[in-house]
């Protein structure tokens, strides 16, 4: 209890300290931009974007409520009006968010997710460590289409359930480390799942805006371009992830045997697959299907042409299109349940389960982005590099993942990667490489920190059960942050040039 209270006063510090030191930097800059013979919207900007940045990383005030400073400062300032700024807080990028999530809340209204998760723990047997493996399994798989937030809470009262009953038949010391790796796993899956697919996590969606904004000549990045590199550095982190805890940090009893009536009971307590159901894993199928293969595949050795190609307007058609029509399609299916309080499917109450504020601070990263554009501070940042070595794209790449990786253990990872994007951005110009070989590896990184309770929500969750120190997770976590800046590194290099 005198640590949580301890904790939470230094966060109340930080955050003092944040709402005050943020208005003075923006303060300070605004001073220099009238002292400025050349741009001043450059210092302008760069005010700007240390306010937010201030705010963002101490929590000064809401995440969300931060991302609304450009519509109120942009216009003041004279970087750009009004009308030009608010339309980057609402666009494709943020349909395909909101098409996706309305397909997850749907599993959860129905259950799926639950049977989905289920099945894949029951079907690797009750070897403690393939236990383990499929917590791991379940919690990646779903993490891939499910917040990973909510992924962990779902997971984590199956997984206690199986808790409560090894330490009631071993004892809670013998246990322990059993105990410690099946619950860190369900967390660092969570997060690993989620950088599989473009919807898994929110730096991922932040990212494709971001890139747009800054080349807007260039293609779009596809669900199916970023899946291809992105799932071979999820499975390999998630197979080491399980190593690690198995293996090196948490070895268990050889004598350790799981009962695994638990899952069996929970399993047995889900009703038949409903209507409602099977007509969700139905939607959600065909919309992992189109995402993926809606666009041209490049496998190097081999081409998929995407189906979107057949239509009349395939340039028309994004990932967006695709997940708001299969999400509307669920709001068009009567409901057969008894039980529901709607006559369809989904219904508009749904519309209150959507994390607003997710989606503000997406506009707000946007608006950032574009805010960099327009003043000039991208050109200004970007030219500071251009004297930079590259003569070794690993180690640039290493670096910038390494940083990013650190660097969100402290902070939002949505908001670390709507501040730093920009800037690489900025800096890929100048140093004359692909914009996508600097930002592809930061926005990964975003998601990958397993050290702290603060650094995820499944972090945070799993810490909440009392069964983890920090040390427990600091142990883990600096060995699997290390392993994730060399995997995401090395698969970056050497797949990047074949997928795009």
């Amino acid at each position: 209890m005198k640590q949580i209270n301890s904790d939470k006063k230094k966060r109340s510090l930080t955050q003092k300290i944040g709402l005050f030191l943020g208005p003075i930097l923006f303060l300070v800059f605004i001073f220099l931009s009238s002292s400025s013979q050349q741009n001043p919207a450059v210092f302008k900007m760069a005010g700007i974007a240390l306010l937010m940045a201030t705010w963002w990383i101490t929590e000064a005030i809401p995440i969300a409520i931060t991302a609304l400073i450009p519509i109120i400062l942009f216009p003041l300032t004279g970087i750009s009006s009004g009308k030009v700024i608010a339309p980057t807080y609402f666009n494709s990028i943020i349909f395909l968010f909101l098409g996706g999530f309305l397909i997850a809340l749907a599993m959860e209204k129905w259950n799926l997710h639950k049977r989905i998760a289920l099945n894949i723990i029951s079907a690797f047997g009750g070897k403690p460590q393939l236990v383990v493996l499929g917590f791991m399994a379940a919690s990646a798989f779903l993490s891939m289409w499910i917040a990973n937030t909510a992924t962990t809470l779902m997971m984590v009262p199956i997984a206690l359930a199986i808790v409560y009953q090894i330490e009631k038949t071993y004892g809670e010391k013998e246990s322990s480390t059993f105990v410690k790796a099946l619950l860190l796993g369900v967390a660092y899956a969570a997060s690993i799942g989620g950088i599989a697919t473009l919807v898994g996590t929110p730096p991922n969606l932040a990212f494709v805006r971001i890139y747009e904004i800054n080349f807007p000549q260039a293609p779009a990045i596809t669900f199916g371009q970023w899946s291809l590199l992105a799932l071979p550095i999820s499975i390999s982190s998630l197979v080491v992830a399980w190593l690690i805890l198995t293996r090196v940090v948490f070895r268990f009893d050889k004598a350790l045997k799981i009962d695994l009536n638990v899952v069996n009971k929970e399993k047995a307590k889900l009703p038949k697959m409903s209507f409602e159901e099977k007509c969700v894993a139905i939607v959600f199928s065909t919309l992992a299907v189109l995402w993926i293969f809606r666009s041209d595949l490049n496998f190097g050795f081999l081409s998929i042409p995407g189906w979107s190609n057949l239509l009349p307007y395939p340039k028309n058609i994004d990932d967006g299109t695709v997940a708001i029509t299969m999400a509307f399609i669920l709001f068009l299916i009567p409901s057969r349940s008894p039980s529901s309080t709607s006559s369809t499917i989904l219904d508009i109450n749904i519309f209150k389960k959507v994390p607003w504020h997710i989606i503000i601070l997406f506009g707000g990263g946007f608006a950032l982005a574009k805010g960099f554009k327009i003043s000039g501070l991208s050109q200004f940042i970007g030219s500071q590099f251009s004297q930079a070595d590259i003569n070794n794209p690993l180690s640039l790449i290493s670096t910038i993942t390494g940083v990013i990786t650190f660097l969100t253990e402290l902070t939002s990872n949505t908001a670390t990667t709507e501040m730093i994007l920009p800037i690489l951005a900025a800096v890929s110009e100048s140093l004359k490489v692909d914009p996508l070989l600097l930002m592809i590896p930061a926005t990964l990184a975003a998601s990958f920190a397993f050290m702290m309770p603060v650094a995820t929500p499944p972090n945070a969750i799993v810490f909440g059960s009392n069964r983890l120190k920090i040390s427990d997770m600091v142990k883990a976590g600096i060995l699997l942050n290390i392993v994730g800046i060399i995997l995401i590194s090395v698969f970056v290099y050497f797949l990047f040039p074949i997928i795009f």
